[in-house]
């Protein structure tokens, strides 16, 4: 599967200048629709929608609990998930690659396709933002 070049262009620069929360979202939003605004309540509700994809991993709260400043369980193999919550994880979204890499992973086994650039900016404000 050929990567469009715009998404790699992102790739880079996300990896390149964002090692904060604020600053991945803000790359994010960078490459949403113009005008975009991230949202932590659209954060939210996707980290607590439940998609009919996978049966053992409907929601991201099926791994990572109802309240993402606390540990998870991977739903499939049971190991320990760090908190997603930036106040209880202070490492979480402050590394690019592993940023894109989770989001590439978990949004096709939940979600069932690619979140959008959007969507990760709206996640990462909503993570960014529990307290």
């Amino acid at each position: 599967m050929k990567i469009p070049s715009a998404i790699v262009l992102l790739l880079v620069a996300i990896a390149g200048h964002a090692e904060t929360p604020q600053a991945i979202a803000r790359q994010y939003a960078d490459a949403a629709p113009a005008g975009f605004v991230p949202a932590a309540r659209r954060g939210e509700a996707l980290f607590r929608q439940r998609f009919a994809i996978n049966d053992k991993m409907p929601s991201c709260t099926a791994c990572h609990t109802d309240d993402p400043k606390n540990p998870g369980r991977h739903a499939v193999t049971g190991k320990t998930i760090r908190p997603l919550a930036v106040v209880a994880n202070g490492e979480r979204f402050s590394d690019p690659a592993k940023v894109e890499k989770w989001f590439g992973r978990n949004c096709r086994e939940v979600v069932g396709r690619a979140c959008t650039p959007g969507e990760k900016a709206d996640f990462v404000a909503y993570l960014s933002e529990v307290r």
